[in-house]
């Protein structure tokens, strides 16, 4: 594939934009701000989302939706997970039958409970839908910083186009059928950043942290089975790795907010005056949903939910997971 688009100019809409581009591929990317499509056409630089890399001249910036997804071979959707069935609605009369829809946003619809491949066949049916996830910081993959990641699909002659379409030497994707398990990963990691940021802000030391980690990796893995995916696909690089880079460094938006939820402040204030989306905060209670319709206990989630509506202080919800009764590990 020679032509592809990116919808989402955020940080990773651009990124990937960005490596597609320098790697000879001629990309559309669709802008939501007019002022944004100036300085990426005329300066190079994402001003607002990734103002430190310089963008390649394979890149045409748009407002246009229909010019964004007219003659490209495939697309890349980096449009927040709760908006994005929105735009999938407005493109539905437009997109082309067949016409690959790569979901690049990490969360689960907080309206609805569904994922965003099952949101995608309602809204988009005639698109072939794949997922690009994993442990990702946005500047570093538009540096050119070695970064692995998953693309699943279901077609496997697909999923294996896009890997070669998209991978470089240092940005590698790896192809797996399980959409389901990829999904929860990116998603559910989210929710374990921030109670990852929690303890770090408590300075509840690195032991807690790591026991979190762990246990909140069972959560994940747990979710995705019992919706269909396998539980080998939370060990790799959509589950575990996304888990490990996102609870573990303050370049994370879903961790910084745990950072000063430990600290006391309240998540109103944590959150006012950010242009970036910390996912994990709207995500938590769509997945304690979804999980309760599969008989799927997640305790750290439910607790960090009490936390994110008011309904329990931090001391308390840690304290409750401390004296839950010791049980096999397995």
């Amino acid at each position: 594939m020679n032509k592809l688009s990116v919808l989402g100019a955020g940080a990773w809409g651009t990124a990937l934009a960005n490596i597609a581009a320098n790697n000879g591929k001629h990309v559309t990317l669709w802008v939501r701000e007019k002022e944004l499509v100036d300085d990426i056409r005329d300066k190079r630089k994402n001003t607002l989302f990734l103002p430190d890399v310089a963008l390649s001249e394979n890149i045409t910036p748009t407002n246009d939706l229909t010019q964004a997804v007219t003659g490209t071979e495939a697309v890349l959707m980096v449009i927040p997970a709760q908006y994005l069935r929105a735009t999938c609605h407005s493109l539905r009369p437009i997109w082309p039958v067949g016409l690959p829809a790569v979901i690049c946003a990490k969360g689960i619809e907080q309206k609805t409970g569904a994922l965003l491949s099952e949101m995608l066949t309602e809204e988009l049916p005639q698109a072939r839908i794949a997922v690009l996830s994993g442990p990702t910081f946005a500047e570093e993959a538009a540096n050119g910083k070695p970064t692995a990641l998953t693309l699943a699909c279901a077609d496997e002659k697909i999923g294996k186009e896009l890997v070669a379409t998209l991978g470089t030497p240092t940005f590698r994707p790896y192809y797996s059928p399980d959409l389901i398990g990829v999904q929860i990963g990116g998603a559910v990691k989210n929710v374990m950043a921030i109670a990852a940021g929690i303890i770090a802000g408590k300075q509840a030391g690195d032991n807690a942290r790591a026991a979190m980690i762990t246990r909140g990796l069972a959560e994940m893995a747990r979710l995705a089975v019992a919706l269909g995916g396998q539980a080998q696909t939370l060990t790799g690089l959509s589950g575990l790795g996304d888990l490990v880079l996102t609870a573990n460094s303050t370049q994370s938006r879903n961790f910084t907010v745990g950072l000063e939820l430990g600290k006391e402040r309240r998540l109103s204030e944590i959150l006012a005056g950010k242009n970036t989306v910390a996912e994990g905060v709207f995500t938590a209670e769509a997945v304690l949903e979804r999980a309760a319709k599969v008989h799927v206990e997640m305790p750290i989630c439910e607790g960090l939910m009490k936390i994110l509506n008011g309904e329990a202080s931090v001391d308390s919800v840690i304290q409750s997971l401390l004296t839950r009764p010791f049980k096999s590990e397995n």
